[in-house]
């Protein structure tokens, strides 16, 4: 998979955005980045930022059950930024597992492991 369900733009573009306001960029900047409407940002940020915590439990359990030796990452400074490593660190411990999985970005995985479904209302 590389698109989320009812987006436009591929899953790398979408999980650029929400990496960088993890790191702490507005959706001003981040749209101008990107090439993208800052609407469309502000858009996937308000999404993710309603079920970050959702987001992070859910790849959390997924880094622990896949991992070979998985290390949970440091605690973010906000709760999205929590999420965000979260999925990080379930593709790292995914990559661990399977290391052919290490040619698929972060944000693919997510988007596989979500069905497409990240920024869905219906899921988790």
């Amino acid at each position: 998979m590389f698109a989320l369900v009812r987006r436009a733009d591929l899953a790398e573009v979408i999980g650029a955005a929400l990496a960088a306001k993890a790191a702490g960029l507005g959706a001003r900047p981040i749209a101008a980045g990107l090439g993208v409407p800052v609407e469309t940002v502000r858009g996937w940020l308000r999404r993710f930022a309603g079920r970050a915590e959702l987001v992070r439990v859910r790849f959390t359990v997924l880094m622990v059950d896949v991992g070979v030796d998985p290390v949970p990452p440091a605690p973010a400074a906000t709760a999205f930024g929590d999420a965000v490593a979260a999925v990080f660190g379930a593709s790292v411990a995914a990559a661990s597992r399977w290391p052919q999985i290490g040619e698929v970005s972060p944000w693919r995985m997510a988007c596989a492991a979500s069905g497409g479904l990240l920024l869905a209302p219906s899921w988790p």
